[in-house]
This record gives C-alpha cells, structure tokens and sequence, in this order.
C-alpha cells in the first residue's frame, strides 16, 4: 500500500493546506508565484472554492496528495489546460517542504497521468517547468516523460515571458 493518497481538494483541507503553504513558503515561492510571503488562509479559502469550482465543471482537476495515515496533505498535483480538441493537458506538482525527497511528486504524478489517460481519455500530457527547476524536472524524467527541449518564452513567471523546459507522455494504447 502506498503511503500516499491522491483525491480532490475539499474545504475541510483548509487548515491542513494553509499550514502545509505556510511552512514551505521559502522553497515553493521560487517556482511558484500563488505561494509568497503574504500567503494567507483566505489564499487557501479561495484555492479550495476554485477547486471545486473547476472540478464541478470540467475545466481543470486540481488534487491534494495526503499522508495515508494521518490524512494530512503533502503536496498538490493537477491536470490543467486542457484541450479537448487535441486530447492534451499540462501536468503541474508540488510537494511541501517537510515532505521533499520522499516520493510524494513522482507518485502524485503516475496518479494524476493515471486520471488524465483513464477517466479523461486524453492522449498527451505535456511538464512544462522553469528550466531552472531542478526538482521538477528529475520528476519529470522519473515519470518516463520525454524531454522536447528549451521552448523559449513558453511560461509566464511573475509577470515575465520566461523559456521553459518542456516534457511530455503519451497515452499507450
């Protein structure tokens, strides 16, 4: 059995994950603009009411990853900008600081490909990072996704065109 659960945000995670953020401003706001200094529980509120937003609608899945043994969350994991025309979406992790280096993004990850290949039937997942995300990249590489290069000004970050670091899986049928 696996250490860790994946399943969709709830209100009640309000606490759990404002906690979680909270310790692991320091690392997450590098690569992460929603997580900075001022990082509130009403930041929380309004993530988890978007949550529940988008899933009610089929938008987009994001996902808590929890400790199966406490229910605590860990980290998040997400299926985002999908395109049902092409059958594609982006694949987006975190993992919390006091959880880093345990598994918790390569498992959330192999989970949320499970959910994007199964249930949504999609063909192709694309990982697109920061080229300096060195963490995310190594989970990326774990996952068997295959590196497409350096697109250039492929993200916005923190207000700015940035180059990325892109990868991608497809769907083996």
């Amino acid at each position: 059995m696996s250490p860790f659960r994946v399943r969709a945000w709830k209100s009640d995670d309000l606490e759990g994950l404002y906690q979680l953020v909270s310790s692991s401003v320091p690392e997450l706001s590098a690569w992460l603009p929603w997580c900075h200094a001022n990082y509130s529980r009403q930041d929380t509120a309004d993530w988890l009411t978007h949550c529940q937003r988008v899933w009610e609608t089929n938008i987009e899945y994001p996902m808590g990853v929890f400790d199966a043994h406490t229910g605590s969350p860990v980290g998040g994991v997400g299926i985002n900008k999908i395109d049902p025309a092409t059958r594609t979406a982006n694949l987006g992790y975190w993992t919390g600081t006091p959880w880093v280096n345990r598994g918790v993004a390569k498992y959330a990850a192999m989970e949320a490909i499970d959910f994007a290949f199964g249930k949504l039937q999609l063909e192709t997942i694309e990982i697109v990072v920061h080229p300096e995300n060195v963490a995310s990249r190594r989970v990326a590489e774990a996952i068997g996704a295959t590196f497409h290069g350096i697109v250039k000004e492929r993200l916005i970050f923190c207000g700015n065109n940035v180059d990325a670091a892109v990868y991608k899986l497809r769907r083996i049928t």
